[in-house]
């Protein structure tokens, strides 16, 4: 078989890519080519759609640097077991495709990871020689995430943060027990190890830089992360604990959930099924709640069911209110910020309006009504001018009533 052409090797290794799920390309320092100095930026509207917190769409090209490894993590594809087609891109290869596909306005920036080819060092040397080419000499102002790995020298990921706008390393699977049964090759102190060194890098660089106008900067995006769920039998108690750690730990941006997937030729130890998408959208709900709502991660474990896992059924934040409901109804016109976030569909961004209208007058429960997205869910859990629920937030079918309709699609509907 002859070599591969550039668009095979793109073929082969933007599909190896689509299981990581860290790709979000929010939180970086603005840089743009204002001025006829430099290409690309990370700024305005956006292969990989990511999201910035303000909604816009920004497109990433999404690639492996190879797909070879020397690894055999059960629960990957690309193990050095697997039966897959191999590529390999080199650096100049993937600064080449990145600026190409820019300047044809298909992305804004490049997610890099890679299979461990060789050695982690040597790998990681390719990866941030793709990220040098890119700033040094096509001067790429764009956005750049290059997945690190944990058991390369830390002065290579130092470099990597260097280029890069955010970097991330996988803890892979939340338990140590589950990464020594499916990633024998992968060891959790070490990669607790390089979260912690590159903390303590992105905190430097910060400090240098309040003091220093030129200090060079590192990962302005922070890091990031991944777990792998349903390939072990972590619970989502185990998964949402392990998250407030990282979270606390390491000053992590995010942290990415991502549902085992089944793979061809799969390992005799992983589960035959993925487990529901639903379970991969509850854990982002419960992660949304501890970094913007004020949860504790006590009170989301609170919400789950006597087997450790939350309910899929609803949301863990009306999981939550319906297990404790002697907390509400609560006054939208003098309860205070913070147990306003835990009414059952008010978001921070209704909530801050409530407490902007209550400046000015006492708040009806229509008006309450035109703040939100709907009425309905909220009714149970507050008290306004005009209403009170009475027994509503008291009858013993409300989790019925409130939980979303299940209805059967049609095959054929149009």
């Amino acid at each position: 078989m002859g070599p591969l052409s550039t668009i095979e090797k793109l073929g082969i290794l933007a599909d190896a890519a689509k299981y990581d799920a860290s790709c979000a390309s929010s939180g970086t320092a603005k840089k743009n080519s204002l001025g006829g100095k430099g290409i690309g930026s990370t700024e305005g509207m956006g292969i990989c759609h990511a999201y910035a917190p303000d909604g816009r769409c920004i497109s990433l090209l999404k690639i492996l640097l190879t797909n070879h490894c020397i690894f055999d993590c059960h629960y990957c594809i690309n193990r050095k077991s697997s039966n897959v087609r191999r590529a390999r891109f080199t650096p100049q290869e993937v600064a080449d495709l990145t600026i190409s596909f820019y300047k044809r306005n298909y992305i804004e920036g490049l997610f890099l990871s890679s299979g461990i080819i060789k050695s982690s060092n040597f790998t990681m040397e390719q990866m941030v020689e793709a990220a040098r080419i890119l700033r040094e000499e096509c001067d790429f102002r764009g956005y750049i995430h290059l997945k690190t790995i944990p058991e390369a020298d830390p002065e290579l990921v130092h470099q990597a943060g260097l280029y890069a706008d955010r970097v991330s390393i996988n803890v892979e699977l939340p338990t140590r027990k589950g990464l020594t049964r499916l990633a024998p090759d992968k060891d959790a102190s070490q990669i607790e190890g390089a979260m912690g060194k590159v903390k303590s890098d992105i905190i430097e660089a910060k400090d240098a830089k309040k003091r220093f106008k030129h200090a060079p900067r590192f990962a302005p995006a922070g890091q990031s992360t991944q777990m792998i769920i349903g390939a072990d039998a972590a619970s989502d108690s185990d998964i949402v604990g392990r998250a407030s750690k990282l979270y606390g730990g390491f000053g992590l941006r995010r942290v990415y959930y991502s549902a085992f997937s089944p793979i061809p030729d799969a390992s005799a130890v992983l589960p035959l099924k993925r487990p529901p998408l639903i379970r991969e959208h509850r854990l982002y709900q419960s992660d949304w709640l501890m970094r913007f709502y004020g949860y504790q991660v006590r009170d989301v474990q609170q919400a789950m069911g006597k087997d450790g896992n939350l309910p899929l059924d609803i949301d863990p934040k009306l999981a939550w209110a319906l297990k404790f409901r002697s907390v509400f109804p609560l006054d939208v016109n003098r309860a205070p910020r913070e147990q306003l976030l835990r009414v059952p569909g008010l978001g921070v961004t209704a909530v801050n309006r409530i407490i902007a209208a209550r400046r000015h007058r006492t708040l009806r429960l229509d008006e309450v009504g035109k703040l939100t997205v709907s009425i309905a869910k909220v009714r149970p859990f507050i008290c306004a001018a005009d209403w009170r629920p009475t027994a509503l937030t008291d009858r013993a079918d409300l989790r019925k009533m409130l939980a979303p309709k299940q209805e059967q699609l049609e095959l054929f509907a149009a």
